[in-house]
């Protein structure tokens, strides 16, 4: 396919998007399946460039002055990509498939219109709604914020301390331009290229012996945070897949115990296939049976409950550009429920004296500060820490000038500290 025609078919797949809205790569699955004359490469540079145009419809409908799938096309290539009017131009009724040609509205546009004055919303390409949010989060840094997380996430390994270390590490990735990471000890980090697209490693023999695993850098961080020691009880009650359980059983060195579950047996079913290539030997999962998860056993024994509460997932629209704008106020009315059910189900397995630790992947002081008030303000037995004077906070210099401090606990964000966005507090129950 040509450049112009793949500008047609990502005109085509924003116009699906828009009459019927639904995640992205289900629509460009749906695009390929009725495309079968498009090769590997062309439907990877029209996943690329979607992509692109999610991350920035709003600063690229903006500057079109129009709210349409070609609007949002057009200025993605002038505010994601930097082409101007003349190359823009040239990609349109020029050929066969291309998009018909620039109108004199669109040209002026594409040279002179800029977001410069733009609202807040608009230069950080956010939901409008969610404006009043991102305001308490970040004051006037809100549009800055929103625009870090519109840009293309790298991808993140962490080396497995229990089989190797970075120094080994980095130079066996040296073919996909690895570098070290930012904060973590063990983060090695892959930019993407030029395209957006990031080679995978899943094939790479460090992968396959388990000496590294996907995990994005801030994910590594709010897991050392938790400060799980060797021979201490551990909960993980999200566990997910368990890339935490798995980062949290390296720090131990395989000491202790680490039980594993999660509310959905379908998250947790990679859990086991990672821990044997990790070789990790301290987590016990524990698989809910009939909706019921088997903890009872537990309760009131663990020295650090881990909750990765269910949430909006915000702090991850790097890598999910879509889903900023298929979210809705009532599914995060809903979050906000599930938090708290779930936060006050984690505070029944902590010992006295132990601790429980609070991580979201979301941005949104509803989702974090102020569950984490709510919390206390039910819970007279517990009292917050300060992350942020720790050892293992301190372990990790470059972190003190990075990361925001909150009322309550410490928020990690692209503009900041270079990874996702992710929320982590820690709350001790005092002793009786």
């Amino acid at each position: 396919m040509t450049p112009a025609a793949r500008l047609s078919a990502v005109i085509e797949v924003l116009s699906g998007l828009d009459e019927r809205p639904r995640p992205v790569n289900d629509a460009l699955k749906d695009w390929a399946l009725s495309r079968r004359f498009a090769g590997s490469g062309d439907r990877a540079g029209i996943g690329a460039m979607v992509h692109d145009a999610l991350r920035r419809r709003s600063s690229a409908r903006y500057v079109m002055g129009e709210d349409t799938a070609r609007a949002t096309a057009l200025g993605m290539l002038k505010v994601a990509r930097g082409m101007d009017a003349g190359e823009i131009g040239a990609l349109c009724g020029g050929s066969r498939f291309a998009p018909e040609a620039l109108s004199e509205g669109e040209v002026l546009a594409l040279r002179f219109r800029t977001t410069d004055d733009a609202p807040a919303h608009v230069r950080g390409d956010y939901p409008e709604w969610l404006d009043p949010s991102f305001a308490a989060a970040f004051g006037a840094d809100a549009a800055a914020e929103g625009e870090a997380l519109a840009r293309r996430a790298p991808l993140d390994l962490r080396v497995n301390a229990l089989k190797t270390i970075r120094l080994k590490a980095l130079p066996a990735l040296s073919e996909y331009e690895a570098v070290a990471g930012l904060h973590s000890p063990d983060a090695i980090r892959i930019p993407p290229r030029a395209d957006g697209r990031i080679r995978p490693v899943q094939a790479d023999p460090l992968f396959i012996k388990g000496m590294v695993e996907i995990q994005d850098e801030g994910s590594q961080i709010v897991a050392r945070l938790a400060d799980p020691q060797p021979g201490q009880q551990v909960l993980d009650l999200c566990a997910g897949g368990g890339g935490k359980s798995l980062a949290m059983a390296a720090l131990m060195n395989n000491k202790g115990q680490i039980f594993a579950t999660d509310a959905d047996a379908r998250r947790l079913a990679p859990i086991h296939d990672r821990i044997e290539r990790a070789g990790v030997r301290n987590i016990q999962v524990r698989t809910p049976r009939q909706g019921q998860m088997p903890l009872d056993d537990i309760k009131g024994r663990i020295d650090t409950v881990f909750v990765d509460a269910p949430c909006t997932g915000t702090g991850t629209w790097r890598r999910n550009p879509d889903a900023k704008w298929r979210m809705r106020p009532a599914s995060l009315e809903s979050r906000l429920k599930e938090q708290v059910e779930v936060i006050d189900n984690a505070s029944t397995f902590v010992r006295e004296e132990g601790v429980l630790i609070y991580v979201t992947c979301s941005l949104l002081p509803e989702e974090n500060d102020e569950q984490i008030a709510a919390f206390l303000a039910r819970n007279a037995g517990f009292e917050p820490l300060d992350l942020s004077s720790s050892s293992a906070f301190k372990a990790m210099p470059t972190l003190a000038k990075a990361i925001r401090k909150t009322r309550s606990g410490l928020l990690l964000t692209p503009l900041r500290t270079g990874t996702d966005g992710f929320y982590i507090a820690a709350l001790r129950r005092a002793a009786r």
